[in-house]
């Protein structure tokens, strides 16, 4: 039997002019690589923490390596307790008004466009 964990993750606003960057996950549950299983369903630049970085780390990483998107001074703005039947992650909510680039399809396997 496979022990279930809480895992940490974050999603990242990036906000200009009231405006927000969202990506569309993969409608194939099995390419959109989300443990909530959350295909076809609009989402925030984000992923899991990995072991030794900070929030900030993390979010920077994950926003380069998802938009090509460099962001700037990520802040945390809340803490949400996010759980269903597949999964159970601690997530950062965070906020950049800062960035350089515009957003590219960079794992298309997982999102299909950046809007």
């Amino acid at each position: 039997e496979v022990k279930k964990r809480v895992a940490a993750g974050f999603g990242v606003i990036l906000e200009k002019d009231g405006k927000i960057l969202l990506g569309m996950r993969h409608p194939d549950p099995d390419k959109a690589d989300s443990a909530f299983r959350s295909a076809g369903e609009w989402c925030l630049p984000g992923g899991k923490l990995d072991f030794g970085e900070t929030l900030e780390e993390g979010a920077i990483r994950e926003v380069k390596e998802e938009t090509e998107i460099t962001i700037k001074s990520p802040q945390v703005i809340s803490i949400h307790n996010c759980k269903n039947e597949h999964a159970h992650f601690l997530t950062a909510g965070m906020v950049t008004y800062e960035w350089d680039g515009e957003a590219r399809v960079m794992e298309p396997d997982e999102i299909i466009e950046w809007k």
